[in-house]
């Protein structure tokens, strides 16, 4: 699947002109927890979340001048936390460097953008640069939740054993030359020894995704034992 198949689309938006306070209202009123900052042209120029609005002295939740973040980071910022939690406008609380990706970019990547830059949700751009969707963290798990399973195909047992032996060898974590696996009516019987428990694992996950396995009988053994 792609960005395309599951984001969400057309996109709620705010102006980079905006205040503060229309970006909270627009937050509850849509029962979102973010929403993309765009300009003029609809090009996304930054992006605010519940987060960006935590720390407010509106709401009695701004934080005093902090020593210790002068002394590390420099006043420079000292001045750019107080500018977070002072200005008005969204252009000035807003989060600027933002992670984006195109319609055709296959959900593996997205997830990888998630967990590399510790964010939850990606704005969607053509190639113009147009903001056409958006993908949460969510839109992903609700494609988990409603993907339909591998349609089970009966696949001969040497078929399988073949499959999955070539699984296991394309895999660092495996230590093939201390396997043996035998498939009976579809049943795969596992022996042999892991190096971890991780390892054994990953084995029996890598047979039961193979098509036409009916169930995975698992004796292996951890190599510790082997001495």
């Amino acid at each position: 699947m792609k960005a395309r198949d599951i984001m969400t689309a057309p996109v709620i938006t705010i102006g980079e002109n905006c205040t503060v306070r229309d970006v909270a209202k627009l937050l509850i009123e849509k029962h979102i927890s973010a929403v993309p900052v765009v300009d003029r042209a609809g090009k996304v120029v930054g992006i605010v979340s519940e987060a960006d609005l935590m720390h407010r002295p509106e709401a009695g939740t701004d934080r005093p001048a902090s020593w210790w973040l002068s002394l590390i980071s420099g006043e420079r910022a000292v001045a750019e936390e107080y500018v977070k939690s002072h200005a008005m406008k969204v252009k000035d609380v807003m989060t600027k460097n933002v992670q984006t990706a195109q319609p055709d970019t296959p959900l593996n990547e997205i997830a990888d953008l998630f967990e590399g830059n510790h964010i939850k949700r990606i704005p969607i751009v053509s190639d113009g640069g147009n903001l056409v969707g958006i993908v949460s963290r969510a839109n992903i798990i609700q494609a988990l939740a409603t993907a339909r399973p591998k349609l089970e195909i009966s696949a001969p047992d040497a078929m399988i054993r073949e499959r999955l032996m070539a699984e296991l060898k394309k895999n660092s974590w495996s230590h093939v030359h201390q396997l043996n696996v035998t498939v009976a009516n579809g049943v795969v019987d596992l022996w042999g020894f892991a190096e971890s428990d991780a390892e054994r694992r990953a084995i029996r996950v890598a047979a039961e995704s193979i098509a036409g396995v009916a169930a995975v009988n698992d004796h292996l053994m951890r190599a510790e034992y082997l001495y």
